[in-house]
């Protein structure tokens, strides 16, 4: 079996000082994609960017935004991927949107969907953003790899998804326009596997650092593992660590 997490640490340099590669250790899986680095490789420790921990060494890997302090994806992986790579366009390069590992029969890919931030200001681009996503991970099935798609879509699918739904819709991540795209996804031969396990509300991945939102359970789901539909006989479990700490976000697992 192997175990995969995904993670919004909201800056890698703040959730080092808090623990993270002891929790890295610890939890132990066998590949971590994170979002929201807020860092270039040049900018971090050694320890970071080697990962040699007492539980074995990772193969760390780093997609960083041109912009300083901003966005960017990583991927930690025990096994040496057959390749890394991003999406190859380059206005998400530049944000450090995606980085993908490629194995045999499976590309990990760890994926940081833009905000569509108040008033709808970057829809467009989100929506940009999304319909390329769908399109690259259609092709890496065309390639005869299986897909599995984790990271933070800054999306809450379903009224289930988030705590207050109704206040929300005109929100940045429960637009209308945004669900419908996870609409469309979902029905274009994916699956949130997540939802596939679990079908209970008050679910949640991220809260608001506001009015102790975590404490109170106010939250919204954002951060999803999802898999081609051919591949979702494997996946075993998917599971939501919410009681992981250090940033605005919690940790989500795959095992397949």
């Amino acid at each position: 079996m192997n175990s995969i997490i995904s993670w919004n640490v909201n800056g890698i340099r703040a959730v080092e000082k808090k623990g993270f590669l002891d929790w890295l250790n610890t939890e132990n899986p066998d590949v971590l994609c994170v979002q929201e680095t807020k860092a270039a490789k040049a900018q971090l420790n050694k320890e970071l960017t080697e990962a040699d921990l007492p539980n074995g060494k990772y193969f760390a890997y780093w997609a960083s935004a041109k912009k300083a302090g901003y966005s960017g994806t990583a991927i930690f992986t025990k096994k040496e991927p057959l390749q890394v790579r991003t999406m190859g366009l380059k206005e998400f390069d530049d944000e450090g949107r995606v980085l993908v590992a490629d194995f045999d029969k499976v590309s990990i890919i760890s994926a940081y969907f833009p905000n569509s931030q108040d008033g709808g200001a970057r829809l467009d681009y989100k929506l940009d953003f999304c319909a390329a996503i769908l399109e690259f991970c259609d092709s890496i099935q065309e390639e005869g790899n299986n897909v599995i798609l984790c990271g933070d879509y800054n999306i809450a699918h379903k009224p289930i998804d988030l705590a207050n739904p109704k206040s929300n819709e005109k929100n940045p991540g429960y637009l209308p326009e945004e669900r419908a795209w996870m609409d469309e996804f979902t029905s274009s031969g994916y699956t949130d596997t997540f939802r596939h396990f679990c079908k209970e509300p008050a679910k949640y991945t991220w809260w608001s650092y506001r009015f102790r939102a975590r404490e109170k359970n106010i939250g919204w789901r954002l951060d999803y593992h999802c898999v081609n539909d051919s591949f979702l006989a494997k996946i075993k479990e998917s599971i939501i660590l919410d009681g992981v700490m250090g940033s605005d976000h919690c940790p989500v697992k795959l095992i397949y």
